[in-house]
Parts: structure tokens; C-alpha cells; sequence
């Protein structure tokens, strides 16, 4: 299983803190002069390899990704054409409404009921 890239920078920081304290323990005990001690030279190789692993994995991150492939659907075939449809005959003309008045018609009439109701209620009244 690989190594996660974030993991590997929390090795660094984890070995680096290692690397400290084997370096300023070399300093107090054999002083500064003294040459790397084996694990000292040990953690220093594990830390160059981890920053080595890094920048692989960083550099190969950067790499243009497979792209996933595009289904290109069949095409259906075309339809056959439809036979014409036989005419139908045509319809009867349906009987006109005479009894169906506009409205204008019925105003008029609505006007002349009013007159001819005044009209005869003053010959009711007259007589």
C-alpha cells in the first residue's frame, strides 16, 4: 500500500525531531568537532530518502490524470415513414342556432319592455 504524502511530511517532522536530539546529545556529550555517530548518519539517510519520496509523489501528482471515457451512444436507426392516412369524410355542417340572439339585440329589446312598461303605466294611471 503506498505512502500518503501527507504522512510522509509527519515522518519528516518526527524524524527531524529525532535527528535534534541525537545531534545536540553528540554536542554535550563529544562536543561539536566529533564526527556524525552511525545513528545520527542513519537518521540523516532516512531523512533524505522520506524528502526523496515526497517530491516523487508531489512531481507525480502534477502529471495530467487519465480521463475517464466517454460512452459514444449507437445511433438508433431511422424510423420507417408512416403510410398516409385515408381522408376521412367531411363533416356535416351542423344547423345554425336561430335562437341565439347578440347582445346587442338583447338591449334593444331590454329598452323598448322599459319604454312600453312606463308607457303603460301612465295609461293605467290616466284612466
Amino acid at each position: 500500500m503506498p505512502i500518503r504524502t501527507a504522512t510522509l511530511t509527519r515522518q519528516i517532522q518526527k524524524n527531524g525531531a529525532r535527528l535534534h536530539l541525537a545531534m545536540v546529545s553528540r554536542a554535550r556529550s563529544q562536543g561539536t568537532d566529533q564526527p556524525a555517530s552511525e545513528h545520527e548518519q542513519a537518521l540523516l539517510d532516512e531523512r533524505q530518502l522520506l524528502k526523496e519520496a515526497r517530491a516523487t509523489r508531489q512531481a507525480q501528482a502534477k502529471l495530467p490524470k487519465p480521463k475517464a471515457v466517454t460512452l459514444v451512444k449507437a445511433a438508433k436507426p431511422p424510423k420507417a415513414p408512416k403510410a398516409p392516412k385515408a381522408e376521412k369524410a367531411p363533416k356535416e355542417a351542423k344547423a345554425a342556432k336561430g335562437d341565439k340572439v347578440s347582445r346587442a339585440v338583447k338591449l334593444a329589446k331590454k329598452a323598448e319592455n322599459l319604454e312600453a312598461a312606463k308607457k303603460a303605466a301612465k295609461k293605467s294611471a290616466k284612466t
